[in-house]
């Protein structure tokens, strides 16, 4: 070493010294250079191993001046981390892991690039205070970026190995296309917190061409929970319809502040082009896709805890109709919605004004004047927001004559959804009580003879499904079923005789007068759907 550097560097010394015992007087140095030392000497977490580190790591606090800084190169595998950070933050010192840029990040290769991250661990030396010591603990993980500060050392290993699967995960999509479903989270470097959740969506299908390689999908803000963009197989259909070989879809998550469709590129461009697909040209331009290009509107009017639920939120978002609806979300399950109505259009007051002037023009001074509802405030009554709950509807055509629904209607319809809050259970709807023989047969009883009941089934056991189907034509010998597409749900419509059962063309009949029953002047009505179309797949079980 001294001949290669002779010239280069005349002022450089090179010493031999056991690192466990070294020559120099104490506080000799402001830095200590660890490059793969301690990875070396650290391989398991013997007893004699673990001795010879400590002294290792002694030494270094003796020679290093207090601000001075131990930098030390490692792959930081869970012991080595361990060791390294339990050490020297019961020494009182200032802890921060450095995750290392690599010259390989700036380029996308055909060739499998080596998997693991390098980190740089820099402990610096604090002057020894009474008492407890301040435990400072920060990660870095980009070059110019500003460090996050976390409670805890155990907190910092698990950041710590979240990096680590990010850059396995990384790997494997650079070499290989098709790995299933790969979703991620991309955390605010501030904060911690979950920003964006990335989906990976492989179409092995589409033929590779210059600009097909690769795409990134925004969801607006209200919408990851439909169908195309909260579920795998709806993901699916959407990259196959874009044509490209990597679809990315993006989700924002609510809490998170964004500027625009132009923040979120900025922001997004660098992380997302490390997942990209082998093969694609570099300089290749990624184009970001939405749905009318922009980034949705989300406002959340309430948020609390549940002491059955847990967290959840009340928020307004605009549909794909530029229809706003309020949404009950349990974070729990946040991409699922719990409740929703539609709210009706805002009026302005000149608008409201002027509607009132020519509504009395139109009609007698003694007729009541129909006011509009507070702005903002309105709720479409009609609007029916899940597949299960319109078939729900549907089936109150079998009570024959929709005069019973309107005239006569205490107990010729009883109507469950509920869902169980075991997660234990093969069944999230109902809990097993709603089931119980001894409940439907108190169903039964204030059921009127021509009645309905009807439920709203959950059900991924099999064999506890036909338990409660066993169970419920005990009870109601006539059971349909309409199972939703899609979804796990089937509505079970129940009555009490069977000579009651009807064919397809006369219940479908039924529903169409029963459409016409509560179609009233005057009155809401939903006109997405079709009564009689929730009825075409019912069967008798």
């Amino acid at each position: 070493m001294k001949e290669r550097n002779a010239s280069r560097r005349p002022q450089m010394s090179f010493l031999k010294m056991d690192m466990t015992q070294m020559e120099f007087a104490d506080a000799s140095f402001q830095v200590v250079l660890d490059k793969g030392t301690l990875d070396a000497v650290l391989t398991d977490e013997e007893e004699k191993t673990l001795q010879q580190v400590d002294r290792m790591l002694a030494e270094v606090g003796r020679v290093l001046q207090v601000g001075g800084r131990y930098l030390c190169i490692s792959l930081a595998q869970a012991h080595v981390l361990k060791k390294a950070v339990g050490h020297f933050s019961r020494e009182g010192w200032m802890v921060r892991v450095h995750q290392v840029a690599s010259s390989q990040d700036q380029a996308l290769e055909a060739e499998p690039r080596f998997s693991l991250p390098v980190f740089a661990f820099v402990m610096t030396k604090f002057r020894p205070g009474p008492g407890s010591a301040l435990q400072i603990f920060e990660l870095c993980t980009q070059e110019q970026g500003k460090p996050m500060r976390l409670e805890s050392a155990e907190r910092l290993a698990e950041a710590v190995q979240q990096r680590q699967q990010y850059a396995w995960l990384r790997s494997r999509l650079c070499c290989k296309a098709g790995l299933g479903s790969v979703s991620l989270d991309l955390c605010d470097g501030d904060t911690g917190e979950p920003r964006y959740t990335l989906h990976v969506v492989d179409s092995p299908a589409v033929k590779p061409s210059r600009d097909n390689h690769f795409a990134i999908f925004i969801i607006p803000q209200g919408r990851e929970t439909e169908w195309l963009f909260g579920m795998e197989e709806g993901r699916k259909q959407l990259a196959a319809s874009a044509g490209f070989r990597r679809l990315i879809t993006v989700a924002l998550h609510r809490g998170q502040q964004y500027e625009g469709m132009d923040s979120i590129q900025a922001e997004l461009s660098a992380r997302v082009l490390e997942l990209a697909p082998a093969g694609m040209p570099t300089q290749q331009q990624v184009p970001f896709l939405s749905v009318g290009g922009d980034i949705g509107v989300r406002t959340v009017q309430h948020q609390a805890c549940s002491p059955l639920s847990g967290n959840y939120v009340v928020e307004d978002v605009q549909g794909d109709d530029r229809r706003y609806f309020r949404r009950l979300i349990f974070l729990s399950n946040r991409n699922v919605v719990q409740s929703e109505a539609r709210l009706l259009k805002d009026v302005s007051h000149r608008a409201q004004k002027k509607r009132k002037k020519d509504r009395k023009k139109q009609r007698p001074a003694e007729a009541p004047e129909d006011l509009p509802a507070a702005p903002g405030q309105s709720i479409d009554k009609s609007h029916l927001c899940c597949e299960h709950h319109k078939a729900m509807i549907a089936g109150l055509a079998l009570l024959r004559s929709p005069e019973l629904l309107l005239v006569r209607p205490h107990y010729n319809v009883i109507m469950f959804d509920v869902d169980s809050k075991d997660p234990t259970l093969g069944m999230s709807c109902p809990p097993p009580a709603f089931v119980d023989h001894n409940f439907l047969q108190k169903v039964k009883s204030i059921l009127t003879p021509e009645g309905v009941f009807i439920l709203n089934l959950v059900c991924r056991d099999l064999g506890l499904k036909d338990s409660v189907l066993t169970g419920l034509k005990a009870v109601f010998p006539l059971l349909y079923v309409r199972r939703i597409e899609g979804e796990v749900n089937e509505i079970l419509f129940c009555q009490l005789h069977l000579e009651q059962k009807l064919a397809t063309p006369e219940l479908l009949e039924m529903a169409q007068a029963l459409e016409q029953t509560l179609r009233k002047p005057g009155r809401g009505w939903d006109d997405t759907y079709i009564l009689s179309d929730m009825l075409k797949t019912v069967k008798i079980v």
